[in-house]
């Protein structure tokens, strides 16, 4: 995926025009050996349904989880996942990097 995939964004515009509540997930920040870049992002809807990448499959299982918390509360989150991080491990972000991911609701 490109950083300037603009997929993402076309699939997140259609669920909203479709109704669906969603939530974006961007990169703001990596350290180290970090599988994407800055900027990568993955659009979620209240179904857990997404697409795009922002760590290569590392990590997507829990920033969905944490996404379908920003569409409920509509509170952003600012997320971080790397090798020091219990959680890291857990959902398998072993890379030996650090990244932290903005979630918020578009609509």
């Amino acid at each position: 995926m490109s950083v300037l995939d603009t997929s993402v964004l076309a699939q997140a515009s259609a669920w909203a025009e479709e109704g669906r509540q969603v939530a974006l997930a961007t990169v703001i920040q990596t350290w180290g050996s970090a599988p994407q870049p800055v900027g990568s992002q993955l659009a979620i809807d209240a179904d857990g349904n997404f697409v795009g990448s922002v760590s290569g499959g590392c990590v997507e299982g829990a920033v969905v989880t944490e996404a379908v918390d920003v569409i409920e509360t509509g509170k952003p989150a600012t997320l971080q996942f790397g090798v020091s991080n219990e959680t890291a491990w857990e959902v398998g972000l072993a890379c030996g990097g650090t990244i932290r991911i903005f979630v918020e609701k578009l609509n």
